[in-house]
């Protein structure tokens, strides 16, 4: 074979190669859920398409491994990222993931964290300029398909635990404030929409917040939660049989490390699933959890 048909049946074959590459790796068109096995802490990914929202990212920069594996490799922009809480387990991974990829929109409570991570991870939002949105409860974001319904913190709850904040509040700062309550009270809670399918993301609300979510969806009966993410990585302190009964979710997700000091799931909250016959899915047990719908039905992967 002549020498400029031989390069040219090379790079033809690099072409076929590529477009191959990225018919496999493009998104499908159902709803993915990856509760992402980051160790002890919280991420769960969500995909639509080209869409991606990233709720919390871990303890570390693992997180990156589980972006690589299910994003398009192509695709280096994540719509909406979601701190729940500024607490390690759920923020320090976000720092690489700032570093890493390109984000729109950044939700989180205007609460403070002393740690100097955490300023690491200001400072990086602010130098970026992306935008900032401070949740509160009665508000619903929409990202394409994909909505975020806010269920917690309310404006109320934001006036009376962080001092100098104003109720109707609306300034969207990043860790504009300090308060001496539990951090793991001012988690995000929200419902995440698709279709008919419904996700509850729950943070490390403790019993007393659980209670107060599980009161909202009692009120709003008319759709039922599919996707029940457990508080506080299954510790005791976080769900109650009162958010359980209130959500009647189909599957259950605990995030937590294998064998870790704080005996995370505990046996009552496995108790409390297993009585309730909810299927229970644990990143200690099975990596990476991956549930999928297209808006009506839910598929464990």
């Amino acid at each position: 074979m002549p020498g400029r048909y031989k390069y040219l049946f090379i790079f033809l074959l690099l072409i076929t190669a590529l477009v191959w590459i990225t018919v496999l790796t493009y998104p499908k068109q159902n709803l993915r859920l990856i509760a992402c096995d980051v160790g002890q802490g919280d991420s769960i990914l969500a995909i639509y398409g080209k869409t991606q929202i990233l709720i919390d990212g871990g303890p570390d920069k693992s997180i990156l491994d589980c972006l690589s594996q299910y994003l398009p490799f192509w695709d280096r922009e994540l719509e909406v990222v979601v701190n729940t809480h500024p607490q390690k387990d759920h923020y320090m991974g976000l720092i690489e993931v700032f570093k890493t990829y390109g984000v729109d929109s950044f939700v989180a409570t205007p609460l403070d964290s002393s740690s100097k991570e955490y300023g690491v991870l200001k400072e990086l939002v602010g130098s970026k300029g992306i935008r900032v949105i401070n949740p509160q409860s009665g508000q619903r974001l929409r990202i394409g398909l994909i909505y975020l319904d806010i269920l917690h913190p309310s404006q109320e709850f934001l006036a009376t635990n962080l001092p100098r904040f104003s109720e109707g509040s609306r300034e969207n700062v990043l860790g504009g404030y300090t308060s001496k309550k539990d951090p793991n009270d001012f988690s995000v809670v929200t419902i995440l929409r698709f279709g008919e399918f419904d996700a509850l993301l729950t943070g490390d609300i403790s019993q007393e917040i659980s209670d107060v979510i599980a009161e909202q969806l009692m009120v709003s009966a008319s759709r039922t939660i599919d996707y029940l993410k457990v508080p506080h990585h299954g510790s005791k302190n976080g769900l109650t049989q009162k958010l359980l009964d209130a959500s009647n979710p189909e599957v259950a997700v605990i995030s937590s490390r294998k064998n870790n000091s704080y005996g995370h799931p505990h046996e009552e909250t496995l108790k409390l699933l297993r009585d309730k016959g909810t299927k229970l899915l644990r990143t200690d047990e099975m990596g990476d959890v991956g549930v999928e719908s297209d808006g009506k039905k839910v598929w464990v992967k």
